[in-house]
């Protein structure tokens, strides 16, 4: 092959690496929100199911603060065995590619850095390490304000955590998003 090519190839598979890093590293980020619900059925009921679906969650009450009408939630979640096992295939993929271009550039050493693959189910390990934590739900109940729709009925729910927990809360307990 020529230079030029080589070396472009090289540079490309460099970033692409780099992109593959920085994606597996993104993988365990926090991604927290707040969410502004409301409820169709009475405060009482709509408790006593978001008690059940916390405890069927294998969630606990961490902390209340009766003064701002507040729960916090806590449980132990864990890593994805799909998105680990996915994470060390696209490393493999990954650092597949890069050896083979770097075989190319150096070809005195040969075959040798087709060993970086070996490295690939760091990944995997990395991404289940940082992916299984505790996290916290934090849930006020308020009574909606008057910039809020006549027809809503329910109270206003203010939950603060994970996206993904946050969307299951949500469609568990058929809740509406408050538009703002």
């Amino acid at each position: 092959m020529e230079l030029p090519v080589l070396s472009s190839t090289a540079l490309l598979t460099v970033l692409l690496a780099i992109g593959l890093f920085f994606f597996i590293r993104a993988s365990t980020k926090d991604r927290i929100e707040v969410a502004r619900l409301v409820g169709d059925r009475p405060e009482e009921d709509l408790l006593e199911a978001i008690q059940q679906y916390f405890t069927q969650r294998a969630y606990r009450i961490a902390a209340v603060d009766a003064a701002q009408n507040q729960v916090t939630y806590e449980g132990l979640v864990r890593a994805s065995t799909f998105l680990a096992i996915f994470l060390s295939a696209l490393a493999a993929v990954g650092l597949l590619c890069l050896s083979l271009v770097l075989s190319f550039l150096f070809p005195t050493v040969g075959n040798l850095f087709l060993g970086l693959v070996l490295l690939a189910p760091l990944a995997g390990v990395f991404y289940w390490k940082k992916s299984t934590r505790s996290e916290q739900v934090s849930l006020r109940i308020t009574e909606p304000g008057p910039e809020v729709d006549l027809e809503i009925r329910g109270p206003l729910l203010v939950v603060t955590g994970h996206r993904d927990e946050l969307a299951e809360f949500q469609q568990a307990l058929r809740l509406m998003p408050l538009s703002e």
